[in-house]
This record gives C-alpha cells, structure tokens and sequence, in this order.
C-alpha cells in the first residue's frame, strides 16, 4: 500500500477532510466498510489516536456508522447527512460546485423566509410584530452604503425567523448567516436588487402586523427569490 505523507498540524481534521472525499467521490461508497484504523494508521503515517479522532468526526458527520457487528460502514451522505457537510460536498469533484451550492442555498433561503414570514404573521405577539415594522422604518431611513443595509437587512430578518417560533428555520437561518453555506457567492447585481427594495420590507411588515399570513408568504418568497441565479446548472444525478 502506498504511504502518503500528512502535514502534523491539526492530524485528525486532516484524516477527516480525506475520508470524507473519498466517501463524497464514491471511492468509499455506501455499505462499503471504512479503511481500519490500523491500516489507516499505517498509510498516513499517524497513531491510532489521531485516527479515532477523525472517525469519531466522520460519525458525527453521519458520513459512517457502527453495525451491529462492529464494523464502521460508510452510509449515503444524500440520505444521512446535514447541512454541516455543505462546503465538504462543494470541495469535491463528485458534488455540486460551490456555484451550484450557493444556488441551492438560496433556494433554501427564499423557501424557509417565505414561510417564516408566513408564521410570524400568525404566531408572533403584537410587541414582535411592532419590532419588525420599526425595524423596516429604521431601514427605509437608512443610507445607500450596501454593507450597512446587508447588516439591518439580517438583523431584520432574524425578527422575522424568531417571530415564527419555528426553531429549526432559525437554526437554519444562523447557518445561512454564519457561512456554512456559500450565499455569499450570490452575483452582487442580484443581491443589490433584493437589499434596495425598502417598499417590499415596508409591506412585508404591514403584513405581519395585520396578520395577513398568505400576504407575507408570497411577498417574501418574491423578494428573497430575486437573488437566486438563473443560470443554468449540473443535471442532478
């Protein structure tokens, strides 16, 4: 077996980040068992510590699990894994492209805005929804600098998300946020005609206010979706 050389720093994030490709590339593929630690331990030149360690992340990962006999087997990533693993797909050659990725990351975005903006005008109490029409005023009031509207436009949404009392949109919302999924790739033409909308927020706003939840879903998914790319994308496979 070929032995290959691994940098020191960081070990088992290293091992990690190889056997998640080779399971994301197929060269692991699903009911397969993992490489043993042993010969693991022996093709990177690490001890078996180390190689735990990266295991331990890949089952965290949902990337593998333990059978009843004992043997680690890698699962189908389509089916067991999680949002965490996004940037881990878009770095291998089998998945989607980091362009695609973001394409789909904000698909995502419209559809759970789109609908947190539907529960918030049903759950939300009268003080949050009088937060968010404010904070829609403060926003009309604010300057033409991007940066600065791309800030009060999160902060905006996240009264939105946390007036749905959804936990899992919000969750999803921090990982949106946060860059586990590249938004951040979205063309700036297209995000500056989302961000330069005031009217919409305004109106989103009144929405919630009076309770007008179809109003709300249908605004929302229309303003969030005008940063989704049209451009063409991979065929799913």
């Amino acid at each position: 077996m070929t032995r290959h050389n691994i940098r020191r720093e960081a070990v088992s994030d290293q091992l990690f980040a190889v056997l998640r490709d080779r399971i994301l590339d197929g060269e692991l593929p699903p009911g397969s068992a993992l490489t043993a630690e042993r010969e693991l331990a022996s093709e990177f030149g690490l001890n078996r510590h180390a190689v735990r360690e990266a295991v331990k992340r890949l089952q965290q990962a949902r990337l593998v699990r333990v059978s009843h006999g004992g043997r680690t087997l890698v699962q189908d990533w389509r089916r067991s894994a999680g949002l965490d693993l996004a940037m881990g797909i878009a770095a291998t050659d089998a998945g989607p492209s980091v362009e695609d990725l973001a394409r789909d990351a904000l698909e995502m975005r419209a559809c759970i805005g789109a609908d947190a903006a539907r529960l918030c005008a049903i759950r939300c109490s009268e003080g949050t929804a009088g937060e968010i029409v404010e904070a829609a005023g403060r926003y009309a009031r604010g300057g033409p600098d991007l940066a600065e509207l791309g800030a009060a436009d999160i902060a905006w949404w996240r009264l939105v998300v946390e007036g749905s009392g959804n936990v899992a949109y919000l969750l999803a919302f921090n990982s949106l946020v946060e860059g586990t999924l590249p938004v951040a790739d979205v063309p700036g033409d297209l995000r500056t005609a989302e961000l330069i909308d005031v009217a919409a927020r305004l109106r989103l706003a009144s929405y919630i206010e009076a309770r007008e939840a179809a109003a709300a879903e249908r605004l929302a998914r229309e303003l969030l979706s005008r940063s989704v790319p049209t451009t063409p994308r991979k065929a799913v496979r």
